[in-house]
């Protein structure tokens, strides 16, 4: 079966005017037009190509790589819109279509968006939408507590900023573990910080309690080493200068150069921290 807005690998039946043909073997093809042949093929020889409609709504193969691909996230630009809908560029020849009704906000012309991409049943072909939080589901989740999980940043509360944890779930992180700067369509790597009563989750950006010291210690040392062995912070320096100066709240930091001075590896003085001789 070839399966639309996904990669397939297929056979290579017969070359053409118009490109090559491709099969799956049960009797299906389509046409791999002439812009994406290799120079050199065999007939039989295996291909992977990726899937979608054309301009005149017919199947069609590409060697192109999309930006996006069924049943995934990601962050696009509008190219255009007109009175259907929005039209998005996700690294192919025809525009990725996001109806109006599918726009969380109304897009406009060179926005960017972050959009999840699927099939539509009744026309068959590949849209988008950017109200994301529909396509997640919390209601049997599939991470545990301290799981290193992969997140998209989805959009800003009043709280923190939403996440889409593991391309499933809908997760938040609070603005107390912001320690970087963070924007929309990032993909970044999380912990799962706690699960609610009600499922939701909350993610960390960094290790939580003692599964933090390691790496924050090693970061605080590799600061000292590119400093010539000197930082002007401590245990009592102002929460919002640690935060903006290492990226790590003023508990995370006091845990880590704990951790270095019980190990002789710092010494602390109400100037800053120094590296030990």
């Amino acid at each position: 079966m070839i399966h639309i807005g996904e990669y397939n690998t297929l056979e290579i039946l017969r070359d053409t005017e118009p490109g090559l043909f491709l099969g799956d073997g049960e009797d299906n093809e389509v046409l791999l037009p002439n812009r994406y042949v290799p120079e050199v093929f065999d007939l039989g020889e295996k291909i992977e190509v990726f899937i979608y409609l054309d301009n005149e709504e017919r199947l069609v193969a590409t060697t192109d790589n999309p930006f996006i691909k069924k049943g995934d996230f990601a962050f696009l630009r509008c190219n255009q819109v007109t009175k259907y809908g929005a039209f998005l560029d996700w690294g192919l020849v025809k525009e990725l279509f996001c109806p109006f009704k599918e726009q969380a906000f109304k897009m406009k012309a060179g926005g960017w968006y972050l959009v999840y991409c699927y099939l539509d049943d009744e026309t068959d072909r590949l849209v988008a939408s950017s109200k994301t939080n529909r396509f997640l589901d919390n209601k049997e989740l599939t991470v545990s507590k301290f799981e290193e999980v992969d997140i998209i940043v989805s959009h800003p509360s009043e709280i923190g900023m939403n996440v889409i944890v593991n391309k499933k779930h809908l997760g938040l992180v609070f603005k107390d573990d912001i320690y970087k700067d963070i924007s929309v369509g990032d993909r970044l790597k999380g912990i799962v910080k706690k699960i609610r009563h009600d499922n939701k989750i909350d993610i960390s950006l960094s290790q939580i309690g003692y599964r933090n010291i390691e790496p924050n210690a090693q970061f605080i040392l590799n600061e000292l080493k590119d400093n010539s062995g000197f930082i002007p912070l401590h245990d009592k320096s102002d929460p919002e200068i640690i935060k903006e100066q290492m990226q790590m709240s003023k508990k995370s930091f006091k845990k880590a150069i704990g951790a270095l001075y019980k190990d002789r590896l710092i010494t602390i003085s109400e100037d800053g921290i120094r590296l030990a001789d």
